[in-house]
């Protein structure tokens, strides 16, 4: 069920709790329906604008980077570097302009597997996805308030007071974030693009200043050429171990997912549709390639100043460029002043980041659970999910220490596989529309980031490790929560053909009989044996009018769906309703509930007892829509309608 604000009919009493479980989160207001088409055409911005947007988490990247592959490659980062830039713009960038054709209302890949791969197989992939896109997501928030706190705690003007206290100052920094999301956030495309265009304009002059002071002393070229020469020997061996490094520089391609994320923020062409958005998908398409063309072109360029300029022993945990190698230039060469103004740029736009995964959090966890019958009641309300949040970020943080070096293999983990999984998604996609060329292409492109995944998994365990316990709190509490759920009526609405409006209109000036029928061969025999049954059973006369239902189950894993009902005669003489539904009880109680509502009559419904064990039964019901069928549609039809005289009947023989 969508989630829905809460009123002043059904929240709990005690302002405290009024005041917790109030709406939904006001960043939700210019998103909502971003999975279902709910936007107007052409609302949104310049794609460049919204490009700030993802920049504020992709960009924000450059400020531990660069200190983050000097640490996993040494001298070898440059190189190491040039690899991960090549399979950005070679494979991320191709597989991610694919989902924004495929998914162009911001659901993104895990949509598209959504849409690929049905039944439960589909809905438990999609729960494993989101336990490492939280892992993603919660990890960029920790990370990027550890990497602001270094900058804050290594600044000549603050290390004094504040040497020691990174864990406090990066709770601090968490605690902050989810405050303001208690008050209400709203993501400001015009914050994002002030943040990002300082940022990127004092990286420009930091980088240039970089490569003047590099040219200004060829000597320095010349050390870093020798000493690379007598670590690695020749070039194949530099960019064989450069292959074998760049799982640990995977940070690097972060922002991809998110690019995808804020599509409906992108202005498409004045002859967009909602189907078929293709100026959207263009905008998104320019939004993707120029920021990973401009963030390439910083990693070459940082990797090189870093590595050549900064002593290494700096970048060792306790050094001066551990986490702010970039930081560490400013302040080296372009004094205390303009060390300052780029440490506070950098812990704006890294604090921003944690600004925009919560957000990402907050909107991702509902498109899907939801739908999946699979959301604790209380995560209709934003603000609980906030303390949640945040209290996980605490944790994260405590058990990390605060360690930008220490977290990065857990990011790495929750982007990588994200990556992995779009490369399959579109994929699957080339493969179902016969593109053979596209197959192979992304074919291969999914095999680097698999492998990539791997390696780093094994490295790193980390990150798996926690989203192994993401995906098991999201799994566990959605089954549970489901299973809380399981009487729901869950059905959206009912749609009769006009044969079977007939049938019920024929009966309606009698008392209304329905006979649940589990068809089998449907042959005469069937519903002979069925009608003697149940007459028998039940003391029904020959002269008593009886209508057979019968409820064929699509995809039980969909939590609700509208029931459609169709009437035919069998054999000349049995009138038939056939509904569709994702649940045969369900689908039997909406159908009672509407032919109640439309007659003025209440229906009574015969069933007979279900062989097998009651939990046995129950366990059908719960995974495939069948079950126990008799008791099931009783217990739904109690908690649709509460006035036992207006409740449809049902009988058991």
């Amino acid at each position: 069920m969508a989630p829905h604000p809460a009123t002043a009919t059904d929240q709990p009493p005690g302002r405290f709790r009024s005041w917790l479980l109030e709406g939904l989160a006001d960043m939700g207001k210019h998103q909502q329906g971003a999975g279902d088409a709910a936007e107007p055409e052409h609302r949104g911005q310049r794609w460049y604008r919204v490009m700030c947007l993802t920049g504020v988490d992709y960009f924000s990247t450059l400020g531990y980077q660069p200190g983050i592959a000097a640490l996993a490659a040494g001298l070898l980062s440059p190189i190491a570097t040039i690899v991960l830039v090549i399979v950005t713009l070679a494979g991320a960038l191709p597989v991610y302009r694919r989902v924004s054709e495929e998914s162009p209302h911001g659901a993104g890949s895990i949509a598209m597997l959504e849409r690929l791969l049905s039944f439960w197989k589909g809905k438990l992939f999609v729960l494993t996805l989101l336990g490492f896109a939280a892992t993603d997501f919660l990890i960029t928030i920790t990370l990027s308030a550890a990497d602001a706190s270094t900058h804050l705690v290594e600044n000549p003007h603050f290390s004094s007071s504040l040497q020691g206290k990174q864990m406090l100052v990066t709770l601090l920094l968490v605690a902050l974030l989810g405050a303001v999301f208690l008050k209400g956030f709203l993501e400001a495309i015009g914050v994002a693009v002030v943040l990002v265009g300082i940022y990127l304009l004092l990286n420009v002059v930091v980088v240039v200043d970089g490569l003047y002071h590099v040219l200004s002393a060829p000597h320095l070229v010349t050390d870093w050429t020798s000493g690379l020469t007598a670590e690695r020997g020749n070039v194949a061996v530099m960019i064989g171990v450069s292959l074998l490094i760049f799982p640990k520089l995977a940070l690097g391609m972060s922002g991809f997912e998110t690019g995808v994320a804020v599509m409906p923020h992108v202005k498409g062409a004045d002859t967009d549709t909602e189907a078929e958005p293709a100026g959207r998908i263009r905008g998104t398409k320019k939004l993707l390639t120029t920021a990973a063309l401009i963030m390439s072109c910083f990693l070459i360029t940082t990797s090189f100043i870093t590595t050549v300029l900064i002593p290494k022993q700096e970048f060792q945990p306790g050094g001066q460029a551990n986490g702010r190698a970039l930081a560490y230039l400013a302040h080296q060469y372009l004094g205390s002043g303009f060390g300052t103004v780029y440490d506070l740029s950098t812990i704006a736009i890294l604090w921003f980041a944690g600004a925009s995964a919560m957000a990402g959090l907050l909107n991702l966890m509902p498109r899907y659970l939801p739908r999946y019958g699979m959301a604790p009641h209380w995560a209709r309300a934003v603000r609980p999910m906030v303390l949640v949040f945040i209290i996980v970020a605490f944790l994260v943080t405590w058990i990390f220490d605060a360690n930008v070096d220490k977290q990065g293999g857990a990011y790495a983990t929750g982007v990588l596989v994200l990556m992995s999984s779009a490369a399959v998604a579109v994929t699957i996609s080339a493969r179902r529309s016969r593109d053979r060329r596209w197959t192979i292409t992304f074919g291969i492109i999914a095999l680097v980031f698999l492998y990539t995944t791997v390696v780093n998994v094994l490295e790193r365990p980390d990150g798996v490790k926690i989203g192994a316990c993401f995906i098991a709190g999201i799994v566990l509490i959605s089954l549970l929560s489901r299973l809380a759920r399981s009487f729901e009526l869950r059905v959206t609405g009912v749609e009769m053909d006009a044969m079977a409006t007939r049938f019920v209109r024929d009966i309606a000036s009698r008392r209304i009989r329905f006979i649940a029928n589990e068809p089998d061969n449907r042959d005469v025999a069937e519903y002979r044996e069925k009608s003697h049954q149940i007459r028998f059973d039940n003391d029904l006369t020959p002269e008593d009018d009886v209508v057979f239902v019968e409820v064929t189950v699509r995809d039980a894993s969909d939590f609700e769906s509208a029931v459609a009902v169709r009437g035919e005669v069998m054999h000349g003489r049995y009138r038939v309703l056939t509904l569709e539904g994702t649940s045969v009880p369900n689908a039997l109680a909406a159908m009672l509930l509407h032919v109640r509502d439309t007659t003025g009559g209440i229906p009574h419904i015969y069933f007979e007892w279900t062989e097998g064990g009651p939990f046995a039964n129950f366990l059908r019901f719960f995974l495939f829509g069948h079950g126990e069928v008799a008791p099931v549609t009783r217990e739904v039809l109690r908690e649709a309608e509460p006035d036992p005289g207006r409740r449809p009947r049902v009988h058991v023989g």
